[in-house]
């Protein structure tokens, strides 16, 4: 006779083991990037606060096409010098270089090139307030394009909250009705309000795009930042060599007037514009485009906020309403789903109701 129990036991054991151990490294990761989206959140605010100090005058008195070079270079050097020191160690890092896999990179620098036009070609047909409040669209197609492209599947209470996010954003960036601008958010031509949805779309799948690829393979991090920001210096200089034709070369080569009216304000812009890109690029490999989203949509939040203080901005009942709505759609997103709705409890088994059940051991005869 073979009694079980002691075997179920251990074995449940075994499986008790590995389940708290696999939820302790689960929450040592959620707890990580957590930390990485509340820093998003801080450097993304400060970004638009550091651009408008560094002007002079309300102008700049820098090129402000370097700042995306500088910040590209800066992020390149970071993540070379990351990558060295992984490779110093054993095992080495895993870099896969074959280049099938390398021509991937330069998408989605190619994705944000052409978005930047379509920005450009947008702002001709509406006004900036009507542009922002367009800009929340991506929010909403980061989601659709999240499940369709990879197969991230969403429930019915994740989509509400991404959709709050959206009317959250929209609401506290919506100004009186009794302003001039009010009426312009309808009174757009079309090709605006289809080149504005054309630009959230592109937005959403440049940021779709970059997680595939951080995640496609267990390469390195900082291998696979380093290929993204090779590309994105490359493509940020051609805009300068073009800006350079287009200008007739009047103010020299770029490279000539590349640090031209810099000052510690410009240079501090160019690292919270490179270390932003970082923390977005370990979002993407270790969490994913949804957590990006509401680091940059709080950051927006927090910055008029900090406007309120800076730049003597009035607050209006829309922005404390928008900071309401987000802040719902916030935990609707994120909190476990027996805090937001009444699910019934499970019961465990207790292994000692185990019953003890004999086995004969059948012996050949």
């Amino acid at each position: 006779m073979l009694p079980l129990r002691l075997c179920t036991r251990r074995s449940l054991g075994h499986l008790d083991d590995n389940a708290s151990a696999s939820r302790r490294g689960l929450e040592e990761v959620k707890m990580k990037w957590y930390l990485v989206a509340s820093l998003l959140t801080v450097l993304t605010s400060s970004q638009g606060i550091l651009t408008t100090l560094s002007q002079s005058n309300g102008k700049y008195k820098y090129d402000y096409a370097t700042v995306p070079f500088l910040a590209e270079v800066f992020k390149l050097i970071v993540s070379s010098v990351f990558l060295w020191r992984e490779c110093k160690k054993s095992p080495p890092a895993k870099m896969t270089t074959d280049w099938k896999s390398v021509r991937l990179f330069p998408i989605p620098s190619i994705i944000y090139l052409i978005h930047n036009n379509v920005q450009f070609a947008t702002l001709m047909y509406v006004d900036t307030s009507t542009y922002q409040i367009m800009g929340n669209l991506k929010i909403v197609t980061t989601g659709i394009l999240f499940r369709l492209f990879l197969k991230k599947k969403l429930t019915n209470l994740q989509w509400m909250a991404i959709v709050l996010l959206a009317v959250g954003t929209t609401t506290s960036q919506v100004k009186g009705c009794g302003e001039a601008s009010c009426d312009s958010l309808f009174s757009a031509p079309i090709q605006g309000y289809m080149l504005g949805i054309l630009s959230a779309c592109l937005s959403a799948l440049a940021g779709v795009y970059t997680e595939f690829l951080m995640k496609k393979n267990n390469d390195s991090l900082y291998w696979q930042n380093v290929q993204l920001y090779t590309f994105g210096a490359i493509f940020n200089m051609a805009r300068l060599v073009l800006d350079d034709f287009r200008g007739g070369f009047e103010k020299g080569p770029w490279w000539q007037r590349l640090f031209n009216g810099y000052s510690v304000t410009t240079w501090m812009v160019v690292l919270n514009l490179g270390s932003t890109g970082l923390l977005v690029s370990w979002l993407m490999k270790y969490a994913d485009n949804i957590v990006k989203v509401y680091s940059t949509s709080m950051a927006m939040l927090l910055t008029m906020v900090l406007s309120v203080f800076l730049f003597s901005f009035k607050p209006t009942v829309q922005l404390f309403l928008g900071i309401i709505v987000c802040m719902m759609s916030l935990h609707m997103y994120f909190a476990p789903p027996n805090m937001l709705v009444d699910l019934p409890s499970t019961v465990r088994t207790d292994p000692e109701s185990l019953v003890n059940v004999p086995v004969d051991r059948k012996t050949d005869s």
